[in-house]
């Protein structure tokens, strides 16, 4: 699948792109430590799991006019629901549209699958994370109505130091 607007192209990032890929998720990685939704030290994928999500066919990347990834989607699939696992622009590109374009271009492709819906985590307070999820129709869900691989993503997050009281899991059903 493809789609270009103002001169960004979404499609499948492949293994040349990966290392460009990184270092997009470490300087993402700022803008959220500067909106205090991460602390420590930056963290990215390793090459391995964009070689995971590539192989499972959900890594797509935005690509500027000379080619250049400038972010990208990746996501898994967790019993019959899409998990988007990482979703990044990098800061030079953000609040241009690119990560609605992403997000839009990865449910378009995966709502042919027989699935129950999209599900991810997020910080609830920085306002380009819960809100923007919001926008595209993803809902926080708690309790009996968060899917089980999403609670233990959440106490997963936890566990590396994720602030409890800001992450939040959300939904889309399709």
């Amino acid at each position: 699948m493809e789609s270009s607007v103002l001169e960004i192209t979404i499609s499948n990032a492949q293994c040349e792109h990966f290392d460009a890929l990184r270092a997009i998720e470490l300087a993402a990685f700022e803008t959220l430590r500067g909106a205090g939704a991460v602390t420590g030290q930056a963290v990215a994928n390793s090459l391995k799991d964009f070689c995971d999500f590539s192989r499972d066919g959900v890594l797509l990347a935005a690509f500027a006019a000379d080619s250049t990834p400038v972010g990208f989607i990746a996501g898994t699939f967790e019993s019959n629901w899409l998990h988007i696992a990482e979703i990044d622009v990098h800061p030079d590109w953000q609040g241009k549209g690119i990560g609605r374009l992403l997000m839009q271009a990865m449910l378009a492709s995966t709502r042919q699958r027989d699935l129950a819906g999209a599900t991810l985590t997020t910080d609830k307070v920085a306002a380009f994370n819960a809100k923007f999820y919001a926008s595209l129709g993803f809902e926080i869900v708690e309790g009996e109505s968060c899917p089980l691989h999403l609670i233990s993503q959440i106490e997963e997050e936890i566990g590396k130091g994720f602030d409890p009281a800001r992450r939040v899991g959300m939904r889309l059903d399709f």
